[in-house]
């Protein structure tokens, strides 16, 4: 049987001419660069992502003017302005506010729970779905259906190939808002960095010490927040499932029929 490749991108023409912006983004208050932010327009699928040192580079066409653009990062506010004053702006670094988390008051009720596998589990290599366009922002992972509380306690990926020296992503836990609206319950940001000798069939991420809790539904992505340079990593995929994707930051998200081996194993309230 034939090996098929898939992959659930298309460029987006509007990306590929346009007025050319550029900026750092920084921590207000420290006026450190801040790695890795998510920028577009939101629901346009026109974004990218700073890079280590808080540098983002972003071309816009002028049809766009008089959309908003949003800078947003896992543990900061969200900050966004509009594209004709950015243009027109002499300084384009942008500067994002901490954001401050309320400490819930901790109830202790005596409940039940029983260790689940949630998501896609497959190992079939002959369908594959991955990165490989080093497009900045680009994010797609599994709904992982559950109607209780869950804590997360480990992530599972299925790998069916890698030809990066190293990879070096950033994993997202999404609660659900609405239809295809979703919104990132992480208070720091999970990086997974690995070399390619780490990269085996099967990849799993500890996260006990996060005290990850989710009531119902919830959406578990990759996203592609560094070039990697030529390559690609692809996942074991199967048809019988759905793989939620967006194209780049702050875009519209959309299903494919084809679910990535993309798995969590949680304690789930009885």
């Amino acid at each position: 049987m034939k090996k098929f490749i898939i992959l659930i991108l298309l460029l987006d023409c509007n990306t590929l001419f346009g007025q050319n912006i550029s900026g750092v983004v920084l921590n207000e208050k420290s006026k450190l660069p801040i790695e890795y932010v998510n920028i577009g327009v939101l629901r346009k699928n026109i974004g990218t992502v700073s890079d280590c040192n808080g540098k983002y580079n972003l071309i816009i066409d002028s049809q766009f003017d008089n959309d908003t653009l949003l800078f947003s990062n896992i543990g900061y506010l969200p900050y966004s302005i509009k594209i004709a004053d950015l243009k027109r702006g002499h300084n384009k670094n942008i500067f994002l506010k901490e954001k401050a988390y309320d400490i819930n008051e901790v109830i202790v009720r005596p409940k039940k729970f029983k260790q689940r596998t949630l998501g896609v589990s497959t190992h079939f290599k002959k369908i594959s779905v991955g990165f490989k366009d080093n497009l900045l922002g680009y994010e797609l992972g599994i709904l992982m259906k559950v109607k209780k509380t869950a804590l997360i306690k480990r992530v599972n990926i299925n790998i069916s190939a890698c030809s990066y020296d190293s990879i070096f992503y950033r994993l997202n836990i999404y609660k659900v808002l609405g239809k295809m609206n979703f919104e990132n319950i992480l208070s720091n940001p999970i990086y997974i960095r690995l070399a390619k000798n780490d990269v085996k069939d099967e990849i799993h991420i500890d996260l006990q010490s996060q005290n990850i809790v989710v009531d119902g539904n919830f959406l578990v992505t990759l996203e592609q927040v560094k070039n990697l340079g030529k390559g690609y990593l692809y996942f074991c995929a199967g048809l019988m499932h759905k793989t939620y994707y967006r194209k780049t930051s702050q875009g519209e998200w959309q299903t494919a029929p084809i679910g990535i081996g993309l798995s969590v194993d949680a304690d789930i309230e009885k």
